[in-house]
């Protein structure tokens, strides 16, 4: 089957992340979507008013009757359940089925493709890179695990002949891509669930590594057991941020590429691992060609990706701030980033841990980050695809932690504990579904602040 062939895709869990920037893909090429999800959400609802129908039934008398097997194309994740109605009347009438990886796989085999792996960061680095490209003209689609301020969508441009997709370690889907241009920002131990070991996850990273035919057009960190181009912020790499200032919250910085000195881009996300982002695609679109006006230009208007470190309110008395942060090293760059910008001010950390196996996988290290805030409310373990663990338990956590202010919290309760805290700053934290509150949370500190 090819992109000629396929007049239908059907996707089931349309309302992903991953899953809605491919259907709103798909319907910039004029073909017919439409899918299921388990609940509607914003993202579904943004489909929907482009005109994608979506249903929210596991029934197979919902899917339109012109999708038929010699025409219409079924993606699907690794979340869909086995025992899934749809997945099985699809298989069982011989549709044609693919992962999300193998289409993405094969999108890219037919594009020039940046790819951005890593444990962390690949969000806000496809995002960059993705607007970089697009604000220089480039006949780009980047498809991004986040929805982009600047665009309100996860899905920048509409071209053919270039891309850029998160190279994602989940379920090894990133061995499925032909890149071009890669960078490998992190490989911190995560999915252990699926990889049993942090070294598996290693040899994962190296094969994914082994597939950029020239390693001039690959980008990693120093510390990275891989052969590249280093990036780097104040140590020696080939690209270097050096000479950084802070002027009126926004990072000023020069560049040292194996060529040449570049003076003076503007950025605006806070943090270090931000501007480490920055780097990487600031590396990757000039091997590309990009010129550096075009660059420093895109990277200045740059708004970032909803739910990564994401203001929602300020005031005199009160800053609030979203991230989708997950993982023990996404939660020390979140208070890295407040500590910087607000170095004297009490923080509120609200944080509900996603997955009981990263929960117990990763214990020590989450009791370590969370510390490091002056306050600290837990929410109850956001399942996800998984059953419950005997004993992992938010409260479990919670006795691991060395704060004084500690405490565990229903979802109810997050706003009134918000309104009675005197913390100056307040960050939630989480990539389940506690960014559903965040515009009550917004809503109240409105009234009552």
């Amino acid at each position: 089957m090819n992109l000629d062939t396929i007049h239908h895709v059907y996707f089931i869990g349309i309302g992903g992340i991953g899953m809605s920037n491919l259907a709103r893909y798909f319907k910039n090429l004029g073909k017919q979507v439409a899918g299921y999800d388990k609940t509607p959400t914003a993202l579904t609802d943004a489909l929907v008013q482009s005109g994608i129908s979506i249903h929210f039934e596991d029934n197979i008398a919902l899917i339109p009757v012109n999708f038929t097997a010699e025409t219409t194309l079924v993606v699907t994740t690794p979340a869909v359940p086995k025992a899934h109605t749809e997945w099985n009347y699809f298989l069982q009438n011989h549709y044609y089925v693919q992962k999300r990886a193998e289409v993405l796989g094969w999108i890219t085999k037919d594009s020039f493709c940046f790819a951005v792996a890593g444990t962390h960061g690949k969000t806000t680095t496809s995002g960059i890179l993705g607007h970089i490209l697009y604000e220089s003209g480039a006949d780009v689609t980047a498809f991004i695990g986040g929805v982009v301020e600047n665009y309100n969508s996860n899905l920048i441009g509409n071209g053919t002949k270039i891309t850029v997709v998160e190279a994602d370690e989940f379920d090894r889907s990133f061995l499925h891509l032909h890149p071009d241009i890669a960078c490998v920002t992190s490989m911190d131990a995560d999915h252990l669930d699926i990889y049993g070991t942090s070294d598996a996850i290693e040899a994962s990273f190296v094969a994914f590594a082994s597939k950029i035919a020239s390693k001039d057009n690959l980008f990693i960190t120093n510390d990275l057991p891989l052969k590249g181009r280093t990036v780097a912020v104040n140590q020696i790499a080939d690209y270097k941020a050096f000479n950084i200032r802070i002027e009126e919250g926004i990072y000023l910085f020069d560049v040292q590429t194996p060529t040449e000195i570049l003076k003076d881009f503007r950025f605006g996300l806070p943090g270090k691992h931000n501007l480490m982002n920055a780097m990487m695609a600031i590396a990757m679109a000039k091997t590309f060609g990009t010129p550096t006006e075009a660059i420093a230009k895109a990277l200045q208007s740059f708004k970032g990706i909803k739910r990564r470190f994401s203001y929602q309110y300020k005031s005199k008395n009160r800053v609030y701030i979203d991230d989708y942060a997950h993982h023990p090293t996404e939660i020390d760059a979140v208070h890295q980033a407040v500590r910087e910008l607000y170095p004297d001010k009490k923080v509120l950390a609200i944080f509900q841990p996603h997955l009981f196996s990263r929960t117990r996988d990763f214990a020590e290290d989450f009791a370590r980050s969370l510390s490091n805030f002056d306050q600290v409310a837990l929410l109850d373990i956001y399942p996800a695809r998984e059953l419950p663990i005997e004993g992992i338990t938010s409260a479990w956590l919670l006795d691991k932690m060395t704060n004084e202010d500690k405490k565990i919290i229903l979802k109810n309760e997050v706003v009134p504990t918000i309104l009675a805290s005197d913390a100056a700053v307040v960050v939630t934290i989480g990539a389940g579904d506690i960014g559903e509150i965040v515009s009550i949370i917004k809503e109240a500190l409105h009234e009552n602040d």
